[in-house]
C-alpha cells in the first residue's frame, strides 16, 4: 500500500526535528539484512545513546535541508538508513563499526560530525578514538598529577625529619638536659 502524502510530510518534519538539534549522522546501506539482525543493531545504538532509522532517499533530503547534516543527506541513492546522535559520535562510531565488522550487509556510505562531512576511512577512524569519558577520565589524571608530586614531596620532607630525629634518639645522639 503505498504512502499517503499527509503520511510523507509527517515523516519529514519529524525527522527534521531530531535532525535539527543533530550534528553527527553515520549513513549507511544495507543488503539482505534480516529483521533480527535490524534489531540488534538498534538495540546497539540505543545504548550508544544514539537513533537509527531507515529512511526514503528523497524524504531524508527534505528533512535535512537547513541542518548541519544537509550535506550528507542530499544526493543519496540504493537503499539507505541513518543513525544519529546529540551525544558522543566517538560511542555511536564504535558501535556502527563493530556491528559493520559482524555484519557484512551493513556498509558505510558518508557521516558528519560536528557539522563536518566525513568519508569512510575517517568513520573508521573516528571509532578507534578513546571515547569522551576516557578523555575526561586522562586529563583529570594530567590536571591531578602535579598536586600529587607536590604533596608527596612536602610529606617527604617531614618524614625525612621524623626519620633522622628518631635516628639520632636510637643512637643517643642529643644530650639530656
Amino acid at each position: 500500500m503505498p504512502v499517503t502524502k499527509a503520511k510523507k510530510t509527517e515523516q519529514v518534519e519529524k525527522l527534521s526535528k531530531d535532525l535539527k538539534n543533530v550534528s553527527n549522522v553515520v549513513v549507511a546501506t544495507y543488503t539482505k539484512m534480516t529483521v533480527p539482525q535490524d534489531y540488534e543493531l538498534r538495540k546497539v545504538l540505543r545504548a550508544a545513546g544514539a537513533k537509527y532509522q531507515v529512511v526514503k532517499n528523497t524524504l531524508a533530503e527534505k528533512a535535512a535541508k537547513g541542518t548541519k547534516v544537509e550535506a550528507a543527506l542530499t544526493g543519496l541513492a540504493g537503499v539507505t538508513s541513518i543513525a544519529y546522535t546529540t551525544g558522543d559520535p566517538v560511542a555511536m562510531a564504535k558501535a556502527l563499526t563493530k556491528y559493520a565488522k559482524d555484519t557484512p550487509e551493513f556498509t558505510f556510505k558518508i557521516g558528519v560530525v560536528e557539522g563536518k562531512v566525513i568519508n569512510i576511512k575517517e568513520i573508521e577512524a573516528l571509532a578507534s578514538m578513546p571515547s569522551k569519558e576516557e578523555l575526561y577520565s586522562k586529563l583529570l589524571f594530567l590536571i591531578n598529577a602535579p598536586a600529587q608530586r607536590l604533596v608527596t614531596a612536602m610529606n617527604a620532607v617531614g618524614r625525612n625529619l621524623a626519620v633522622v630525629v628518631d635516628q639520632g634518639v636510637q643512637q643517643k645522639k642529643f644530650k639530656e638536659a
